[in-house]
């Protein structure tokens, strides 16, 4: 009944311009903001211990704002995602920095994209897979199941094909193997068991080493891929250099994750608003910062 609903709620929007669409968005996101007391400190706390008193409260008050004005963009971008148009996305997109990443694909080499909840990622995932080449990727299943459909309607329309969260590795490994590129998101808490120990933001955390080792065993580079905006209607999409893995040593897995690790936090430091804040990142080593 509830999915219904939405579906219903889903054709309205979208009969409407997309200005009107963005202010409907907008203000729930505001609402949110208000009402969810609990998402507002795990929020606070995240930026406290990134930054310190590095940034002033007003700073704080906009990164906190603003993370859910940008998760309300990105849940519209699914809606549009399930409609629009490889050309469509041409119109609000452009490319940096991909010499590198169209070198590598005429040598028919899989490239491990890696990325994070940032900017208007579900934007930057589709145009990725529509407009440079196509990815697989990992999603994580709703706890309301008959959503599921939904954003793999909005995902696979972008020739970006999916696979759960719960043994989605083989299938990554698959199409690694098979030449094809994949995506990773790569900000979210990891632990001993999936990542290993590096410095982010100036703490000691776990950061996921698939990446590296997927490179490692089936000779794929690492690019990161990182989306912003200036004006939530024209956006950049920039890719990092390439990260080479030498080895399946200890040491070879801890250095490109640690690269990858300093490429999101140099991201985030240069745009701190455009990250998801709302997830406790630090959960599993600092879940004191999260009591209260």
């Amino acid at each position: 009944m509830l999915y219904r609903l939405f579906l219903l709620f889903d054709s309205f929007v979208m009969l409407l311009p997309r200005s009107w669409r963005k202010t409907i968005f907008t203000a729930l996101s505001s609402l949110a903001h208000i009402l969810a007391f609990s998402r507002n400190r795990i929020i606070q706390s995240n930026v406290k211990f990134a930054f310190g008193e590095e940034l002033n409260p007003a700073q704080k008050k906009e990164i906190e704002h603003y993370c859910y004005r940008n998760l309300a963009l990105n849940f519209l971008q699914v809606m549009e995602n399930r409609r629009n148009s490889a050309e469509a996305l041409k119109t609000q997109v452009i490319f940096e920095n991909r010499e590198a990443v169209d070198a590598l694909l005429r040598e028919n080499r899989g490239i491990i994209f890696v990325s994070a909840h940032f900017g208007n990622w579900e934007l930057g995932g589709a145009a990725l897979s529509s407009l440079i080449t196509p990815v697989s990727s990992i999603y994580k299943e709703f706890s309301t199941s008959a959503f599921d459909p939904y954003l793999l309607e909005a995902r696979t329309n972008h020739q970006m094909k999916l696979a759960e969260k719960n043994g989605a590795l083989k299938h990554i490994a698959k199409a690694l193997k098979g030449g094809r590129s994949i995506l990773l998101m790569i900000d979210q808490a990891s632990n001993e068991r999936t990542g290993v120990s590096v410095n982010f933001f100036g703490h000691k955390t776990y950061q996921t080493s698939t990446p590296a080792q997927l490179a490692h065993k089936f000779n794929a580079p690492i690019v990161g891929v990182y989306i912003v905006s200036n004006d939530e209607q024209h956006y950049t999409i920039t890719f990092e250099k390439p990260i080479e893995v030498s080895g399946n040593d200890e040491a070879s897995i801890k250095e490109a994750t640690q690269i990858q690790a300093d490429q999101v936090e140099k991201v985030i430091r240069t745009n701190p608003k455009l990250w998801f804040w709302c997830h406790k990142r630090w959960k599993g080593e600092y879940k004191d910062i999260y009591a209260g």
